[in-house]
């Protein structure tokens, strides 16, 4: 990227963000940047609590690739000591604490994930246990000293949990301290997360002082909301797009958002700029529009062949109502029965008989493309079925 003066650097990282603390303290460390020939270190840490990186994480990575682009250092650092703690932010009960095989797991699967995004030839992956494992019970105590329990008590989530006489582990009251001891010990003049991570940066700036460090500058994106419009995308909500689903799912989950989402996303998952996408929302058809935004994703993550394949699926399979071009074959033995029903749920493609017959009698089944309305099916021969979304080719 050819960026030549401060103001266009500036703006563009400013690009997406939810609130940059401070704006001035990032013009001038970007200003001694560029005299020194330093390059700043930019730190994003992700606790490997679950195994795959959905596009919700990728607001960030994107974020962390634009300080890249400009020569910045970027540190994509794993959590795995903090992922035991099990980060409060968000929650009003304590997090089951994870095995130390379960972080492992996760954290490789990151490490891979993380490059269709970073570039892997200027990002530093670094694990928290570097330096938090080596700390005894005394620097712990010396660690702690520099906060107050006031000052914690002042988090959202632990005043919430106070009111409602929710407990609070004291172990989670250390993962503000853990976060901020990365940020010492990684030099970082930047710490980037989602707004609700507001709190555990600002630790990290006041604890930096109290290191002898220049206080790290603070940068929040936003919280990319779920396919459902509503919910922070999240595995556990079953509202996510994860960024190793096939190209096809990606694209239906997509083509599924609001058109007012869609622009959201535009936005937070694209590197379009504001006057770009506002042009885009003048000159484009909404259908036309999220078309291309699924394309840019699916390419993004597998390659613009898989896109131009995906879209091809979703015009087949769900614009035309046509059969999938990879049709699952399952079989199902003459001696099983004739029971349509019994058929359905042996090939999984209903979750109970009784769901199956409700099915059935509402004309909500297909065989061989024609509406299906009795029972029984004979003789059976191979068949291709269609419950709702799900098509399957059905061999005695």
């Amino acid at each position: 990227m050819n960026v030549v003066t401060i103001d266009e650097q500036l703006n563009y990282l400013k690009k997406g963000l939810a609130e940059l603390i401070r704006e001035e303290e990032l013009r001038e460390r970007l200003i001694q940047s560029e005299k020194t020939g330093r390059p700043l270190r930019i730190k994003a840490g992700f606790d490997p609590t679950a195994p795959d990186l959905h596009l919700g994480h990728t607001v960030l990575l994107r974020k962390m690739k634009h300080f890249q682009e400009l020569g910045h250092t970027v540190i994509f650092l794993i959590g795995d000591i903090t992922g035991l703690i099990g980060d409060p932010t968000g929650r009003n009960i304590t997090r089951p604490p994870m095995t130390r095989e379960e972080i492992n797991r996760n954290a490789e699967t990151y490490k891979e994930q993380v490059f269709k995004i970073l570039d892997p030839h200027k990002t530093e992956i670094r694990f928290n246990s570097e330096w938090l494992e080596p700390l005894s019970f005394v620097d712990i105590i010396k660690l702690c000293s520099k906060y107050t329990v006031a000052r914690l008590l002042e988090r959202d989530e632990y005043t919430k949990r106070l009111k409602d006489g929710t407990p609070i582990s004291f172990h989670e009251l250390l993962y503000p301290f853990s976060q901020a001891y990365d940020s010492v010990m990684l030099k970082c003049d930047l710490e980037m997360g989602g707004t609700d991570q507001k709190f555990n940066l600002l630790v990290g700036r006041e604890i930096q002082r109290d290191y002898g460090q220049p206080p790290q500058m603070v940068a929040t994106v936003p919280l990319l909301e779920g396919t459902d419009g509503v919910e922070k995308m999240s595995k556990s909500k079953g509202n996510y797009i994860g960024i190793t689903e096939p190209p096809k799912v990606m694209f239906r989950k997509v083509m599924g958002i609001s058109d007012e989402l869609m622009w959201r996303y535009y936005e937070l998952l694209t590197d379009k700029s504001l006057p770009q996408i506002a042009e885009l929302r003048q000159s484009q058809q909404p259908m036309a529009a999220k078309q291309a935004l699924a394309r840019q994703i699916v390419a993004d993550f597998h390659s613009t062949e898989a896109a131009t394949q995906a879209q091809a699926d979703f015009d087949r399979e769900v614009r035309g109502g046509l059969e999938p071009a990879d049709i699952e074959t399952v079989h199902f033995p003459p001696e099983a029965g004739s029971s349509l029903p019994k058929i359905l749920l042996g090939t999984n493609m209903v979750q109970s008989r009784t769901d199956a017959e409700r099915l059935i009698r509402a004309g909500a089944v297909e065989v061989d493309g024609v509406k299906y309305t009795d029972f029984s099916l004979k003789p059976i021969s191979v068949v291709v079925v269609r419950v709702g979304k799900k098509w399957k080719r059905i061999e005695p």
